[in-house]
């Protein structure tokens, strides 16, 4: 990780505590100043890092630059509560920002041999997640929420293939701890909502952008 990130990992970190603290306290201000903040830290990360003159090509950075604001987009936007239409919007955000990343993942370099058995083993966790989470989505959300669970799937498969090709490790790491921050989430919004959910799913995801950050130095 480079040296000039260091001290925006170190807001983000702070950040999360902070975050932590606010939703066991179940304070709404404190969540609002404190999530925007560490989202605004993964996202200065990478332009620390260099994600506007990449060192794998200006496309990857800014791919990967316009992921992160997408995804705080998805970050505040989840922050109300009772505002389903709200969700759905921020649902879309995080969604685009799996997009992003995915195209990121392609204009770095993907290994064709790779993709074809990273997309098989997709199929399981697609097939376990959408079975587990239907009973408990309303139907006006069914929609958004299996797209988003094909997407971030083909962000995966994609990230598998982009470590085939340039041997970078914290690609697939950094898709992976965000597919499964994503789970508690889901868990935390449709099946038993709960604060141990966001104790480990909202450090692990903001440790994944960090992570996804990082690569483009």
């Amino acid at each position: 990780m480079p040296a000039a990130m260091l001290p925006f990992v170190t807001l983000t970190g702070l950040a999360v505590v902070a975050l932590l603290v606010a939703e066991s306290r179940g304070s709404r201000r404190g969540i609002w100043i404190a999530k925007p903040l560490a989202s605004l830290g993964f996202i200065a990360a990478g332009l620390a890092a260099g994600a506007l003159d990449s060192a794998h090509g200006p496309a990857y950075g800014r791919w990967v630059l316009g992921a992160l604001v997408l995804s705080m987009g998805g970050d505040v936007l989840l922050i109300p509560k009772g505002a389903p239409r709200i969700f759905q919007v921020g649902i879309l955000s995080f969604l685009l920002g799996h997009v992003a990343f995915t195209a990121a993942f392609a204009v770095r370099g993907l290994e064709p041999s790779w993709l074809l058995p990273a997309a098989a083993w997709a199929l399981v966790p697609i097939y376990v997640v959408g079975r587990w989470l239907r009973p408990h989505v309303t139907r006006e959300l069914r929609g958004a929420v299996y797209a988003y669970i094909l997407v971030i799937s083909a962000m995966a498969v994609c990230a598998v293939g982009a470590a085939a090709a340039s041997g970078d490790l914290r690609i697939p790491l950094g898709a992976l701890m965000f597919y499964v921050s994503d789970l508690s989430v889901a868990r935390d919004r449709f099946v038993a909502p709960s604060f141990a959910n966001r104790a480990w799913g909202l450090p692990l995801y903001f440790a994944a952008q960090l992570v996804l950050a990082s690569t483009v130095a």
